[in-house]
């Protein structure tokens, strides 16, 4: 998929209600980004889907909703303010900035991109008896790449590991990576930046606090630890979900909704005994690739990614990345935290956070393991997967979003197929009985041909159609939004087709 149909896809999300660009008639607000009628049903659906996987099919799993203001040392205890930044380089001909770190991925990427092209040509060549593994080893021009790659990526790994800005500007001149607005290498050197914002609080400037909005909810659970497993009478293992708003002064924000400046989070952090974090790491590595792929996108869109440089907390970290039009990209990120945050803030508040373990009649600072993934970010990559341009018989075309029924915003279209004759008051009356179910949505303007393109451009699985037989026989017309097949059914049947099809609960079933 090009950065063609990217565009596609960010101008459909604006002309259907899905996105809207934030402050748009002040000319918008850059990386900030306002969800239109049927992309807050979409990404309220996403989030009933993460939610209920982890509370609803886990009784270890409890959920809290924390606030976005913070006391001011819970992110001197998180390393936020000391360690919370991104290398940043800029070039003096285009005037732009860039991620340093992205920009030597990027070029890794166009290297892997060269080997997966040579081996993708032999295959075609050598048919069945093509043996992959062996090509790889072989190929002369396979190991030049795979040797330069090897090279550059040591360099890089041990630069980001060693916090070495000067290094990183060198592999970006060595690698001669150009801009790629001005073509140019003309580059100034990386510089830190710190991406929390920060406010004030408090009635007067003498006596204000300096605060920050919090640039991620895991600092929320860790919190409140003591107050969910106390209250809650939980034993290890547990885990504490949330979802909520995080911000974050991102200075190379874009790829529409992809890198935003406020975006939201859902977050699971699951209280481990010391020892067991890695047992527990596979296991919640599985368990959220499950949920991805239930989604019917197909299983290649995915793949894990492990992290090259560790977080200073982290003893094991991968990302779950999904092809995005502009590449593999991270949606979700899988990390065992160890007893770093636990004792952080048992250190800087004073108090005791530990757990006593009855089984093994001692008390200890538990280990953590985190899934933390963007709503935005799946949002993004459910549109991607979705998007859809079909040639039709008879030369005609549609665009269609094949989303999953269980997310889609509206599940039902219900069409009369003329304004008169009885036929909307049918309409309206099986809106009524269906609405306690599932949205549906009225629409009596244009032909139906036209209706059923607008149905499918939102990505309404179901549409039915009420026609003159139906007010003799009380049967409709229902059509398949991916097939475009059409059947009769009886109006009381119809609750029953489609809450198969669209329930959450059929799909949290594939998983659980």
């Amino acid at each position: 998929m090009s950065e063609d149909v990217f565009k596609k896809i960010v101008s459909h999300c604006k002309e259907y209600g899905f996105v809207f660009q934030s402050s748009e008639i002040y000319d918008g607000l850059s990386a900030v980004y306002d969800y239109g009628q049927m992309g807050v049903e979409l990404k309220n659906n996403i989030k009933k889907y993460w939610w209920d996987s982890m509370v609803l099919l886990n009784e270890n799993v409890v959920g809290i909703d924390s606030a976005i203001f913070m006391h001011p040392t819970i992110w001197k205890a998180s390393g936020h303010v000391d360690a919370f930044n991104d290398p940043l380089i800029d070039n003096k001909d285009s005037k732009k900035r860039y991620r340093a770190d992205v920009l030597i991925e990027d070029h890794l990427a166009k290297i892997d991109d060269k080997i997966n092209k040579e081996v993708e040509k032999a295959a075609k060549r050598f048919g069945e008896s093509f043996d992959e593994a062996m090509f790889r080893q072989t190929n002369p021009r396979v190991l030049e790449n795979q040797q330069k790659r090897d090279e550059i990526h040591t360099r890089f790994a041990k630069a980001l590991n060693d916090s070495n800005l000067e290094e990183l500007r060198q592999i970006i001149i060595d690698c001669e990576i150009a801009d790629p607005i001005s073509g140019t290498r003309n580059w100034t050197d990386v510089r830190q930046f710190n991406l929390m914002f920060s406010t004030e609080m408090g009635s007067t400037t003498d006596g204000a606090m300096k605060v920050y909005l919090r640039p991620e909810t895991a600092q929320g659970i860790f919190v409140n630890f003591l107050n969910v497993q106390k209250t809650g009478r939980m034993k290890i293992p547990f885990g504490i979900a949330q979802i909520g708003k995080a911000f974050r002064n991102e200075i190379v924000a874009r790829q529409f909704i992809f890198r935003m400046r406020e975006f939201e989070q859902m977050e699971m952090q699951f209280f481990v005994r010391p020892g067991e974090e890695l047992e527990w790491f596979a296991k919640w590595k599985e368990t959220r690739m499950k949920w991805h792929k239930a989604l019917g996108f197909g299983d290649k869109k995915y793949r894990f990614h492990d992290h090259d440089k560790l977080a200073h907390y982290a003893n094991a970290a991968t990302d779950v990345e999904f092809e995005m039009p502009f590449g593999f990209k991270e949606v979700e990120g899988i990390h065992s935290r160890t007893d770093f945050d636990l004792s952080s803030h048992e250190e800087f508040s004073g108090k005791k956070i530990q757990y006593f373990d009855p089984e093994l009649n001692k008390s200890y600072v538990p280990y953590v393991i985190e899934t933390s993934i963007g709503v935005d970010r799946m949002f993004l990559s459910v549109m991607s997967a979705s998007y859809c341009e079909e040639q039709l018989e008879g030369g005609e075309s549609r665009v269609v979003l094949k989303l999953p029924p269980a997310l889609a915003p509206i599940k039902l279209g219900v069409l009369p197929l003329v304004k008169k004759d009885g036929l909307p008051e049918k309409a309206r009356e099986i809106i009524d009985n269906l609405k306690f179910d599932f949205k549906c949505q009225y629409d009596e303007k244009d032909s139906i041909g036209k209706r059923y393109r607008r149905q499918d451009a939102i990505g309404t699985p179901y549409c039915v159609t009420v026609d003159h037989q139906t007010l003799q026989d009380n049967t409709v017309t229902i059509r398949y939004r991916d097939t475009m097949e059409q059947e009769r059914v009886a109006i009381d049947r119809l609750a029953g087709i489609i809450a198969d099809k669209v329930s959450l609960k059929n799909l949290l079933k594939t998983i659980g």
